[in-house]
């Protein structure tokens, strides 16, 4: 299977990261190839990858926000959940993933695989069915992000199983009153954090798995936040709980 994975920034990292197959790279004719796109042209001719310059029309067939490149790879690699406690364990830190229990926006999705990369989260599990893939869309949502990291897709229930035998203590993102505000939850240790769907949040077999929940206090008219706002903000505590370590050589 092949795709078409768009923009300045996702095709640069997906050849940085140099996880995929690569075909060939796709750039509008008349794009000046300064800056970013030289870059984009340099790692292309490291691994002898052939180079068509088409007609602006030609791309945008492709993908809409191409900014005039367009790089045909082969399909996501998914991981598995021992690749993310080995890659915790080669950063010398106790495991921090993240849940996203049926999320169905790509958007949203990017967003949250954007955090994630940021955060230094060590990997991301996503449920079999009824939720967002990591398509060329999630790709570009997350400018890239996701890949450099690592995403599983699992039977959510087995994988937080497994976490917990593994000493990770799972907290569920939740709204309700009986959910515990941040100053009562430590983040700084063995974590998996859970974001439940846009809709619906998480589903009643996820939410009773988790250890405990978290809510995230709010002063303002608004009485809930975007799912992928939420697991941002969460995903920021828990790398202040752990004294924010620095950034990763790629």
């Amino acid at each position: 299977m092949r795709e078409w994975i768009s923009g300045r920034n996702p095709v640069f990292e997906a050849l940085s990261a140099g996880r995929r197959h690569f075909f060939r790279l796709r750039i509008a004719q008349g794009v000046q190839e300064t800056g970013r796109v030289q870059e984009i042209l340099g790692l292309c001719h490291q691994r002898g990858l052939a180079v068509e310059r088409v007609a602006r029309a030609e791309l945008d067939a492709l993908a809409s926000g191409n900014q005039g490149v367009a790089l045909e790879t082969s399909t996501y690699p998914y991981s598995n959940l021992p690749d993310v406690f080995e890659l915790a364990a080669e950063r010398g830190e106790p495991p921090l993933v993240l849940i996203l229990d049926t999320l169905q926006d790509p958007q949203n999705l990017g967003t949250l695989l954007r955090t994630a990369e940021v955060t230094g989260v060590h990997g991301v599990l996503l449920p079999f069915r009824r939720a967002a893939t990591v398509t060329p869309a999630v790709v570009h949502a997350s400018s890239g992000a996701s890949e450099h990291l690592l995403v599983v897709q699992a039977n959510l229930a087995q994988a937080i199983a497994s976490l917990k035998d593994a000493g990770v203590w799972v907290i569920g993102l939740e709204s309700e009153a009986e959910a515990l505000p941040p100053e009562q939850v430590r983040l700084d240790g063995p974590l998996a954090l859970v974001v439940g769907s846009e809709a619906e949040g998480m589903r009643p077999l996820v939410r009773t798995s988790c250890d405990l929940l978290l809510r995230l206090p709010m002063r303002g008219r608004v009485a809930s936040l975007n799912a992928a706002v939420a697991g941002s903000i969460a995903l920021y505590l828990a790398w202040q709980a752990r004294r924010f370590p620095g950034r990763l050589d790629r």
